[in-house]
């Protein structure tokens, strides 16, 4: 595949990825999500400014995001380190927004759509980790941490982390992780926000 049409499929994710949906959301509803709650611009947030309801659509938008450029170049283009290296263009644009000025989201919901278009099952056994964790803290962070940190384990456990898969869980944990630097600290003080 020519390098120029491979920068132009990423180019696209990045793109994708960059639409501050929950920002968009907020907007149109007369609020500005940046100045409300936590400042995030996720689904966590929406969902304490605008109630569930707008938090679900966002959570289902962003994570559309992640997964539509990993199913197209899955099922358009023979390259098998695109639809990984697709999905973490579009986690990256999410969390790095040219419509924010590089601010943006934390990137879980764009890397859960994403690792689910890549890999299902180990996707969904993060969901179920996520589940467990925040039915027992009632903490959104932890939950969200602990899920992204055992995505590359249950790729190995499974025995479907190849290459592109391992790459991807990998730096998309690193950077989610680093993303939730401010909520580690409310953590260890004991001062992070409950549901």
């Amino acid at each position: 595949m020519a390098p120029m049409l491979i920068l132009a499929v990423l180019l696209a994710a990045f793109l994708l990825g960059s639409i501050p949906t929950g920002v968009l959301v907020a907007r149109a509803k007369g609020v500005d999500l940046r100045k409300v709650g936590s400042g995030n611009i996720g689904a966590t947030n929406v969902s304490r400014a605008l109630g569930r309801k707008w938090a679900t659509f966002v959570l289902v938008v962003d994570a559309g995001k992640g997964a539509l450029p990993v199913l197209v170049c899955g099922q358009w283009l023979a390259e098998p380190w695109l639809p990984a290296l697709s999905g973490l263009a579009a986690v990256f644009g999410h969390v790095f927004s040219i419509f924010l000025r590089g601010r943006g989201g934390k990137g879980v919901a764009t890397s859960l759509g994403a690792g689910m278009a890549l890999a299902p099952l180990p996707t969904l056994l993060c969901l179920c980790t996520f589940v467990v964790l925040y039915a027992a803290f009632r903490i959104v962070s932890i939950g969200s941490l602990f899920a992204v940190a055992c995505y590359p384990l249950f790729l190995w456990l499974l025995q479907l982390g190849t290459p592109p898969r391992l790459v991807f869980a990998v730096v998309v944990a690193a950077l989610v992780i680093v993303r939730h630097k401010a909520n580690l600290g409310r953590l260890l003080r004991g001062e992070e926000h409950r549901a």
